[in-house]
């Protein structure tokens, strides 16, 4: 195995100036940096991480903590081309990445610093967790840096990154306004979902403008699930006849609307317009081609790598970010 002793004495150099110009310091001369560079790669030389983690007290690795991740949730792809952002800025910033899960059974027997520092993680990025979740009081009070997706807590070593959730949803709702509806259901996700509450924000900021009072009876949780949507749709169909648009926050359960909606022989958008939120890929090849809310699934992840390096580097930055979101109008709703 190639050691920093094996490159200084090709280099005709100290240990200490390999260990330096491999390692970045800027008072190593670029001509004897560059040297000792192509020295190390002709030898083959590999750092060992393990060592330098001993030494530096950091091992250049970040953990990406998933919570309600399922087979049945891989549909919409979202979590997949969010840890393709994660993956490809860690990776450019020279980071390595850790996948790991836990369960409430888990979190019972397991405290959250516990896990971390079994996994040897710098940091981490957290995607999933519920508002219940018993580790989410325990992240935000940790001296571990973590970066929250789709939760907007801030704390000394926490920041987050998410969409503008409440705006998406209000230009959803408005969209649906401006076309002439009025009685408009809203398919939410989960209570101790923080996406849902600013879901529900901007349906309802869409009605105030328009001088419509809320009505608790037209929201249906959906739990994100196309199961859910089905039944949530079922449901609003079933009680609500005066119903003539439906604002899902989630793609998956506007999907599931959709298909209760034929199966109980309402054609949409001529019977019943619907809206979906994320713009996964299915909503542009079903029929007809679902209205929706475009977020920037794959920049979530980049983002949050970033912001997570950049609290373990002590940069003085903002530590939170809100991506935009867009109103991709397609077949699924009609002018009344």
């Amino acid at each position: 195995m190639v050691t920093i002793k094996d490159i200084a004495k090709a280099a005709s150099v100290s240990v200490t100036t390999v260990s330096r110009a491999l390692n970045g310091y800027d008072d190593v001369n670029e001509g004897t940096r560059h040297k000792i560079k192509t020295i190390a790669n002709q030898l083959g030389y590999s750092p060992n991480m393990a060592a330098r983690s001993l030494i530096s007290k950091k091992t250049k690795t970040l953990g990406l903590l998933l919570s309600n991740v399922t087979r049945d949730s891989s549909k919409d792809n979202i979590a997949f081309e969010v840890l393709c952002g994660i993956n490809d800025r860690s990776g450019e910033l020279d980071y390595d990445l850790v996948l790991f899960s836990t369960t409430p059974q888990k979190q019972r027997m397991k405290s959250y610093k516990t896990l971390c520092q079994e996994r040897g993680v710098d940091g981490v990025i957290i995607m999933g967790i519920r508002l219940d979740d018993p580790y989410l009081k325990e992240i935000v009070s940790s001296d571990i840096p973590c970066v929250l997706i789709d939760i907007t807590l801030q704390g000394p070593n926490v920041g987050y990154v998410t969409s503008d959730n409440t705006h998406g949803a209000f230009t959803a709702v408005k969209h649906l306004l401006e076309s002439g509806h009025r009685q408009i259901a809203m398919i939410n996700g989960h209570a101790q979902a923080d996406v849902s509450l600013l879901r529900l924000k901007g349906y309802r900021e869409a009605l105030a403008e328009y001088g419509i009072p809320f009505d608790e009876s037209l929201v249906v949780d959906g739990r994100f699930s196309e199961h859910g949507g089905k039944l949530a749709a079922s449901q609003i169909f079933t009680s609500r006849s005066d119903v003539t648009a439906l604002f899902c926050a989630s793609d998956l359960m506007a999907l599931g609307a959709l298909q209760t909606a034929k199966d109980m022989g309402k054609i949409v958008p001529d019977d019943i317009s619907i809206i979906g939120f994320d713009n996964i890929d299915l909503t542009a090849y079903c029929t007809p081609a679902l209205t929706t809310v475009h977020q920037h699934k794959y920049e979530l992840g980049f983002e949050a790598a970033q912001v997570l390096i950049d609290l373990l580097e002590g940069k003085d930055v903002v530590h939170h970010v809100m991506l935009d979101t867009t109103l991709i109008s397609r077949d699924s709703v009609r002018k009344i």
